[in-house]
């Protein structure tokens, strides 16, 4: 339901808000904000917007860096970590024209909804509806050293296993075993009930959390479906709320996909959905799985780019060390109906036509979510533009466990990068159906392929604990 400046203007009112904050969006997919008194808030912000520098966001923008931010009043909602009544926005971000000013084609928010208009030109779908599940760790401390002498970071969980000397009172879970597991052994029990308390304040729908394999404090919040543009926006707070409520109770918040050696890592598989008129598109009773032969053609979309898709879908160096056998994180491409091992995942439980969907399982939540929801779109319809059939290309459907095979059957099937290098070299390669439609803009791909290079290079030069271990005594 649309809200207008009146009725912001209202909630500021009825509610007492002393502050108006105005949250952006940095090209990593971080917030940045600035905050005006509540009566400085007017129409006038809403059309003029507030002023702000591009290029320290991370957009090497071509016109002049000076931009304006639009705030979108349907994201209206009161953040619940300030102690001063705050009301916090996003929106959009503009170049400053003459006569109006139009959408920066840079900023993410701008780019996934330049993806939506795409998919409603095709003809395909009017709505795309996701489901991204937010894994996550907790940790009652964390603590790194980069200094010319100590190289070194270190993590703690009171349940955890490596505990079991001092806990005291035994509440420990052994090692892999935290999955659904009850209290006492689950010690954030109520600390993610606030989070989800927050975000349904937030209009954020969820459908549950519960811990997660990992024991050393992982656990999963997942929302309902919902249109892929608010659940962007909705991305964007659901981890602003996580972090934020695990510091009120004396925990830090991590979506490292792999912050603890030989425990699980931790995604954010995205199910997904395309709509018509309000029908689904995805559903077909005589298809595998029940699912359309456009279902597929998406599918196939996204595993004909799946490397490409990497680098915005994946796009740090921690990512690649959760994307390896034996922790339920895919490798291969291709596609199944209960199969965590393949890269996309068809639930079986989404039995009725409004809900059959599949879920691509390699992403992660170090992702600015605007692009990396934008490059899943595109990626499908590509595959539908081009009817890229799954099955003849050999992707599936796998019925078996992907982990099991021997290696000369694995030898035979393809996998995703074993870095963000290999993923960055794929994206230069392969990226026109990001292109298409002016929806992600060329200098976006080079801007982004030069900075995540840069991440990659200082990182390698990085000497680590474990190389010590293994070659200090050479």
């Amino acid at each position: 339901m649309s809200k207008t400046i009146q009725q912001v203007l209202s909630m500021i009112r009825e509610q007492g808000i002393r502050m108006v904050d105005f949250k952006m969006v940095d090209i990593h997919g971080q917030y940045r904000h600035v905050t005006i008194p509540a009566e400085n808030f007017s129409q006038e912000i809403m059309t003029s917007g507030i002023g702000f520098d591009a290029s320290n966001y991370g957009y090497a923008v071509v016109e002049k860096s000076d931009m304006v931010f639009i705030p979108d009043p349907d994201t209206a909602a009161i953040d619940p970590f300030c102690a001063v009544p705050t009301l916090s926005m996003t929106g959009n971000a503009m170049i400053i024209d003459s006569p109006a000013n139009r959408p920066l084609p840079q900023y993410p928010r701008n780019v996934i909804r330049a993806a939506v208009e795409y998919m409603k030109s095709t003809g395909v779908a009017d709505t795309m509806q996701i489901l991204p599940e937010f894994e996550f760790y907790l940790f009652d401390q964390v603590d790194w050293d980069l200094s010319r002498g100590r190289i070194a970071a270190e993590v703690d969980a009171g349940q955890s296993y490596w505990n079991s000397g001092r806990a005291g009172l035994g509440v420990v879970v052994p090692k892999q075993k935290n999955y659904h597991i009850a209290m006492p052994f689950d010690t954030s029990y109520d600390c993610r009930s606030q989070m989800c308390m927050h975000m349904k304040d937030m209009g954020i729908q969820i459908n549950y959390h519960h811990p997660e394999v990992a024991a050393s404090g992982q656990y999963e919040i997942e929302p309902q479906l919902t249109e892929v543009v608010k659940m962007a926006d909705d991305t964007m707070a659901i981890k602003y709320i996580i972090r934020n409520t695990a510091l009120a109770h004396g925990k830090t918040a991590t979506f490292m996909p792999k912050p603890i050696r030989g425990e699980a890592g931790s995604g954010m598989h995205v199910h997904m959905l395309l709509l018509k008129d309000g029908q689904p598109v995805f559903s077909d009773d005589s298809g595998y799985a029940h699912l359309s032969r456009t279902a597929h053609y998406f599918m196939g979309g996204l595993l004909k780019h799946i490397g490409s898709l990497c680098a915005l879908t994946n796009p740090s160096t921690n990512s690649f060390k959760r994307l390896v056998p034996g922790f339920e994180a895919p490798v291969t491409v291709g596609y199944a109906t209960s199969n965590r091992s393949a890269v996309i995942r068809i639930p079986a439980y989404a039995k009725s036509p409004d809900k059959r969907r599949f879920e691509l399982r390699n992403p992660d939540a170090t992702c600015n979510p605007y692009f990396c929801y934008a490059a899943i779109l595109m990626a499908g319809l590509d595959g539908i533009k081009n009817k890229i059939d799954p099955q003849t290309q050999g992707w599936g459907p796998y019925d078996v466990n992907l982990y099991h095979l021997s290696e000369e059957e694995k030898a035979r099937l393809q996998h995703l990068p074993t870095s963000l290098e290999e993923a960055l070299d794929a994206l230069e390669q392969d990226h026109d159906y990001l292109t298409a439609g002016g929806v992600f803009p060329q200098e976006l791909i080079r801007n982004w392929i030069g900075l995540k290079r840069e991440e990659c290079r200082q990182i390698a030069a990085i000497p680590h604990p474990a190389e010590f271990e293994r070659y200090y005594a050479l």
